[in-house]
């Protein structure tokens, strides 16, 4: 493992050597190729009998990776400039979903730091939901600069961490296995190198899976809801979460979600921001955005008339089945993170995202099962980087798609015909007994 820690710390060196010569295309080979060598790493930790001394030399290699990382410039994602600038929006008392960056009333706003690398910023309001704001404005009235947005993300990620050892211990389960969220590549170079807003999201999902380990339904229900208003889609998690007849959790989510929403609403229906017109943009709404859907339309290309409802109904009545699982089963005692993590694995298949940080809230997941094929899906999504977000005519994306969901599939597969093999094997046996 001293070999692995120092190989994974030198593959950073080079890392961020490739981002300073603009290497791009070097630069995701070797994010792989870490992928690779992490894969390595969580195979020889999984079984435990580390001493602490080997747990805190997974943790100092952890941050030691995250140190040079979280102070060089962002790369391959401007979003941080939008969260430093919604951030300095709001120390001005103005409301961020009201104007976009380019309007007059946000002049005095500007400087050559930040805003000229604002992106959308001559025709596009904020996106990010009302607890991703204040997060922007707290981490600005700290240090109103990138690296103070990063240095704030990546301590909301170490609190995470933190979190995830706790519901370890609590599952006795070995606390090595938390190298398999802070050795992961994805969490570094999106959280620590990119900055992106999802570190809050993995904080904020540990503390809802620890809480409800502990009972804690006020809690489990606040920490949901504060992570699906930083981005939506952890809302999926609800129905793994809930225990049936329990009211409190329901509540405190619907109350965190009134009161985060309680400042902004001046906005009126623009405190949605930009998400209608990014899901356009996208092409979320057509269909041809959803990798799944887009296959069907390569098959069948009389059914592009029809949009994106018939697969929207499809993977909504998938998503109602596992949650109708998930709260038949919430008796069973630790099921319940079995349950969050297929209905977020499929739901992020399901909607197969264009850009390799949205996987990353997958990765805490792993510190509890590392089923191959999410190992699989979180280390190959960095592929997504050879191909522009947004809309992809040419369908140059679905060649890089196949290139990650098809081993996925292959592997998913092979995992439930293992189980289903292991229950008929224990079936036989207590048959015979």
């Amino acid at each position: 493992m001293v070999v692995i820690g120092a190989l994974m710390l030198i593959l950073t060196g080079v890392g961020l050597w490739l981002q300073h010569e603009d290497a791009e295309d070097g630069f995701i080979v070797l994010a792989l190729l870490q992928g690779a060598l992490y894969l390595v790493a969580v195979a020889l930790t999984w079984r435990g009998g580390f001493s602490r001394r080997g747990l805190v030399a997974i943790l100092v290699v952890a941050v030691a990776m995250r140190a040079g990382v979280l102070l060089a410039p962002p790369y391959l994602s401007d979003d941080i400039y939008r969260y430093v600038w919604d951030g300095r929006v709001q120390a001005a008392g103005i409301n961020p979903y009201r104007y976009i960056p380019i309007d007059p009333h946000l002049a005095v706003l500007r400087d050559d730091a930040i805003f000229p690398n604002i992106n959308r910023r001559t025709y596009a309001p904020t996106i990010y939901p009302p607890v991703a704001e204040v997060i922007y404005f707290i981490a600005t009235r700290l240090h109103d600069s990138v690296t103070g947005m990063k240095a704030t993300l990546v301590g909301l990620e170490l609190a995470g961490v933190v979190l995830l050892l706790r519901l370890l211990a609590l599952l006795r389960l070995p606390r090595e296995r938390i190298l398999a969220y802070a050795w992961h590549p994805l969490a570094l170079w999106e959280f620590a190198g990119s900055g992106h807003i999802d570190a809050a999201v993995v904080c904020f999902v540990a503390l809802a899976l620890w809480a409800r380990r502990r009972g804690l339904a006020w809690l489990t229900g606040g920490a949901i809801a504060a992570a699906a208003l930083v981005k939506f889609y952890p809302a999926i998690l609800l129905p793994a979460l809930y225990r049936r007849w329990d009211w409190k959790l329901l509540v405190a989510a619907a109350v965190t979600a009134i009161v985060a929403y309680l400042p902004f609403l001046g906005a009126g229906s623009a405190v949605l921001g930009y998400l209608p017109d990014y899901v356009k943009g996208e092409e979320l709404v057509s269909g041809s955005g959803f990798f799944l859907w887009s296959l069907v339309e390569h098959v069948a290309p009389s059914l592009r008339t029809l949009g994106a409802t018939p697969y929207l109904a499809l993977a909504a009545a998938a998503l109602l089945a596992l949650a109708i699982d998930a709260i038949r089963k919430d008796r069973a005692a630790d099921h319940y993170i079995a349950s969050a993590t297929g209905l977020t694995v499929v739901a992020m298949v399901l909607l197969s995202p264009h850009y390799p940080w949205y996987f990353a809230w997958l990765v805490p997941f792993l510190c509890f099962a590392p089923r191959p094929s999410v190992l699989y899906l979180t280390v190959a999504c960095p592929l997504l980087y050879f191909v522009p977000g947004g809309a992809d005519p040419e369908g140059t994306r679905a060649l890089y798609e196949a290139a990650i969901y098809c081993p996925f599939a292959a592997l998913a597969c092979l995992e439930l015909w293992r189980r289903r093999g292991a229950r008929t094997g224990a079936s036989w046996i207590g048959a015979q007994s």
